[in-house]
């Protein structure tokens, strides 16, 4: 079996090598504005890196090319956002799982919340038609912010720290509940309720919390795949 589990440095023959009994990983992100301090792929290298450490505890998963472009509508205030809108992913998604049948099973999983709708829907189409398909999706932990806030400023500063900028200020952001402004964010978009595009409090944010953020994600990523497929 081939020593890489990154489908875009296989050949074919090398991905014959695993058999149908293999299952390909694909990470699910965005391009989209992240605040003045984190990069714009923010989501896509999380969820990349989540299917990168779940490949290493799992010897049949593969890791497909991250898929960058997503729904980000509500960020299209903010230069440098792009988005394909939820149809197109859905779109995409489903192609992609259709195309997929050298493996047994796909694993789309996502780092950014505005992506959940087009997957759910993707996978249930493809189980409609008897493909095995999964959705896993990044949550915030208790008490966690929303958007370049604590959390995501923590796991960057893990995983990506040449890309962090510095820290905005709490006050510069929003740091309304969730739950108070998500109806007017949905709706008319981030940038009617944060001028910086942080929903969150980024402050006190470390590379220590990162790293225990992704380690409790790839952990819940890998309890929800145990047994599956069989």
């Amino acid at each position: 079996m081939p020593g890489t589990k990154m489908l875009g440095d296989l050949t074919w023959t090398d991905v014959a090598e695993f058999g149908a009994v293999s299952v390909i990983a694909i990470p699910v992100g965005s391009t989209e504005q992240h605040g003045p301090h984190l990069p714009l792929g923010t989501d896509t290298f999380i969820a990349a890196e989540l299917c990168r450490r779940l490949a290493s505890r799992r010897a049949d998963v593969l890791v497909a090319p991250a898929i960058s472009y997503a729904s980000s509508g509500e960020h299209a205030s903010f230069p440098g956002t792009l988005s394909i809108g939820n149809k197109a992913l859905e779109s995409l998604l489903v192609e992609l799982g259709r195309s997929a049948d050298s493996f047994q099973a796909v694993l789309f999983v996502s780092a950014h919340g505005g992506n959940r709708l087009a997957l759910d829907r993707a996978v249930r189409l493809l189980a409609d038609e008897s493909r095995i398909a999964r959705a896993w999706h990044v949550t915030a932990p208790p008490g966690g912010d929303a958007h370049a806030g604590h959390v995501e400023t923590s796991v960057m500063m893990a995983l990506r720290p040449e890309t962090v900028r510095a820290i905005p200020a709490a006050t510069d952001g929003c740091v309304t509940p969730l739950g108070d402004v998500i109806e007017t964010l949905v709706r008319s978009g981030v940038g009617t309720v944060s001028a910086n595009g942080v929903v969150g409090d980024p402050s006190g944010a470390s590379p220590e919390a990162g790293e225990r953020f992704v380690d409790t994600w790839v952990g819940n990523l890998e309890a929800s795949i145990h047994g599956w497929p069989l």
